[in-house]
C-alpha cells in the first residue's frame, strides 16, 4: 500500500507532540516499504559547532518510521518505539536533512526499519538509525 502525500501529512500533523511539529518535517514520499520526510535546516536546531544536533535527527528518524509503517499498513494506527539506535557519521550544517525510513519486517504486532539520514545534495550519509515498534492496533 501506499499514502497520498495529504494523507500522509495529516497523520503528521495529528498524531505528534507539538516539540516534533516544531521540527518543521513535511513527508516528501510516503511509498509501499517506506518513506521519506525532509528536516528543514535550522539555527535553532544547531549545536555547537553549527550541525543538526543528534537529538533531532533521532526524532526525525522516529517520526519518518511512524509515517512508513503507516503507509505500508495503509493507515496510521497506534504504536510505540521498543527501540531505537542511531549512529552519526557527519555534521549537517546549513543544509535540510532527507529522513529516509525503510521498513526492513512488517509483522501483525512489530515493526522494524532503516533509516538514513542525508544532507540535501550530498550522497554521503550523515547519520543512520534502527527501529523497532510495537503496533498497538
Amino acid at each position: 500500500m501506499t499514502l497520498p502525500l495529504a494523507e500522509a501529512e495529516k497523520i503528521l500533523a495529528d498524531n505528534f507532540a507539538p516539540w516534533v511539529l516544531d521540527l518543521g518535517l513535511t513527508v516528501v514520499e510516503a511509498g509501499e516499504l517506506h518513506a521519506v520526510l525532509r528536516l528543514p535546516w535550522s539555527d535553532r536546531l544547531a549545536r555547537e559547532g553549527g550541525g543538526i544536533s543528534g537529538q533531532a535527527l533521532m526524532a526525525a528518524a522516529d517520526t519518518a518510521t511512524v509515517i512508513a509503517v503507516s503507509s505500508a499498513r495503509g493507515a496510521f494506527v497506534p504504536m510505540t518505539t521498543v527501540q531505537q539506535s542511531s549512529t552519526f557519521q557527519r555534521a549537517v550544517v546549513g543544509a535540510d536533512v532527507l529522513v529516509d525510513a525503510r521498513i526492513t519486517k512488517l509483522g501483525k504486532r512489530m515493526a522494524f526499519a532503516d533509516i538514513t539520514m542525508t544532507a540535501e545534495g550530498s550522497e554521503h550519509v550523515a547519520a543512520r538509525a534502527s527501529t523497532v515498534y510495537a503496533l498497538l492496533g
